[in-house]
């Protein structure tokens, strides 16, 4: 069937492909599973916002009533904001969503996969799922470390979140042979932290060298997608030794309370914003605009590659 059957692409961001102009995609679960109204759509907006002033086009993926919408109106992102029955969409059941005239929010696996559809190459979030702590015995591992192996996107994002086992991260990303790029900076960050006990892969100090290294990766023909591991603002990170005492409680609440599956990160965030009184969402906040802003950077050189 048709892409345009289920797909929507807002008028900006189809002249801006057209034009062969950067585009950088964003998620929307921060906007339907993310945060309270007002300051989910204040924060998007702010974060679109980021990435035009860099000069390339924002593109916000969400499903609404059933269709996939590459980039939203201001009117779109308020109503999606203000929404409360949006179900937070992932490969399983992005498919799900518009057969069955569904709203939902994009994680980091449905967005890659809609850029992939619009020919976005470059992606910002926050951080990353990945290999949840105790997944030897839950096998819960999240479905964005195959989506990175699948679809051609460049990721930037903080690193892989702060309460997931990174070390068994990165060696599921190594054996699905994903790249991970510690820009500007030779240790993995951890979300709310510049630093991890990891190493990064592999570093890279600027938006140019990472579009060079991923278009030689496509002349290669090497399929699959591209992380890069950008560190907060030293300004406004939270230090790894403290939030180690932080998430240890957490996550021992979570077991003691018998919090498994989906529910697990959710719970877990929501306590770390309690402990931490809100210290970790200022640091989300920060991390994911600081995201954006390299994001723009990264696609304008990359547009520039394909001149």
């Amino acid at each position: 069937m048709p892409l345009a059957s289920h797909v929507d692409i807002h008028a900006p961001v189809a002249e801006a492909l057209n034009a062969g102009r950067a585009v950088v995609a964003l998620e929307s679960t921060i906007l339907t599973h993310g945060m309270p109204w007002p300051q989910n759509d204040a924060m998007a907006a702010e974060v679109e916002a980021i990435v035009a002033d860099e000069g390339a086009v924002p593109a916000t993926v969400a499903v609404i009533g059933g269709r996939l919408r590459i980039g939203l109106s201001a009117q779109e992102r308020k109503t999606l904001a203000q929404g409360r029955e949006a179900m937070k969409l992932s490969r399983a059941d992005l498919a799900f969503a518009l057969a069955e005239g569904r709203t939902g929010g994009t994680t980091v696996a449905a967005t890659m996969m809609a850029a992939h559809l619009a020919g976005i190459s470059v992606f910002a979030t926050g951080g990353i799922g990945g290999v949840h702590k105790g997944a030897e015995t839950s096998f819960d591992i999240s479905s964005d470390l195959d989506e990175l192996a699948r679809s051609p996107v460049v990721v930037v994002s903080a690193g892989p979140k702060a309460i997931l086992d990174i070390p068994k991260t990165l060696e599921v990303l190594e054996s699905r042979g994903v790249p991970v790029v510690g820009y500007q900076t030779d240790t993995m960050p951890a979300f709310w932290s510049r630093n991890s006990p990891c190493p990064a892969p592999l570093r890279l100090d600027s938006a140019e060298a990472i579009a060079r290294f991923q278009k030689t990766r496509v002349e290669l023909g090497i399929t699959g997608g591209m992380l890069v591991a950008n560190p907060v603002p030293p300004a406004e990170e939270i230090p790894a030794a403290e939030l180690e005492v932080v998430i240890a409680r957490a996550q021992a609440e979570a077991d003691v309370q018998g919090v498994k599956g989906k529910a697990v990160t959710p719970f877990l965030l929501e306590r770390i914003l309690e402990m931490t009184e809100g210290r970790s969402l200022a640091t989300n906040i920060a991390l994911v605009k600081n995201n954006a802003r390299l994001a723009a950077r990264i696609a304008i050189a990359v547009s520039a590659t394909k001149a």
